[in-house]
């Protein structure tokens, strides 16, 4: 059993990386996205890749680094916490009677698809987009196409998630 200061302050750090990393999705999906594409149409402006060459693969750094450490925190969490159990939680706490595992267990399942989405869909592809990896024209429209989809299915899956790991220890009545 951990003690209570390690648990406070793996919570601490699981609030902080969600917070960044919950905060530059919405930052990637309501304000990156639509003022790229206005940048893209202003002629007289500078254009887009002032946005893509500076902004985006440090804000992409912080966005896939937060996502672990959420994702990381979280299951050392559930794995030490006296109230949780990691395979409890995976496992929608079936059989073990308990609506907080439960509750807690479906955030853990919608963060861990948000994390394989970041990992697997977005980072690779925003790669081949930024010209990091070497793409055709071809490639990397088809790689735009994947990571916006992706992207736009974390943040709708955001909200839910949200509320079932804020639900899980404030009493949501499922």
């Amino acid at each position: 059993m951990e003690s209570i200061t390690s648990l406070a302050l793996d919570r601490w750090l699981h609030f902080l990386a969600g917070i960044t990393w919950i905060g530059l999705l919405y930052y990637f999906n309501f304000v990156q996205a639509p003022a790229a594409a206005e940048a893209a149409k202003d002629q007289g402006g500078p254009g887009p890749a002032a946005i893509g060459k500076y902004i985006t693969p440090r804000a992409l750094l912080w966005f896939r680094w937060s996502a672990l450490v959420t994702w990381l925190s979280g299951a050392y969490y559930l794995m030490v916490a006296p109230q949780y159990s990691l395979h409890g939680a995976f496992t929608l706490g079936i059989g073990a009677n308990n609506v907080a595992l439960t509750t807690i267990g479906m955030g853990a399942w919608l963060g861990t698809i948000m994390l394989f989405n970041v990992w697997v869909l977005i980072w690779p592809n925003q790669k081949k987009v930024l010209g990091l990896v070497a793409a055709t024209e071809e490639e990397k429209a088809k790689a735009k196409r994947i990571a916006f989809l992706a992207s736009r299915s974390n943040t709708l899956l955001s909200v839910p998630m949200l509320l079932f790991m804020g639900g899980a220890s404030h009493g949501l009545p499922f």
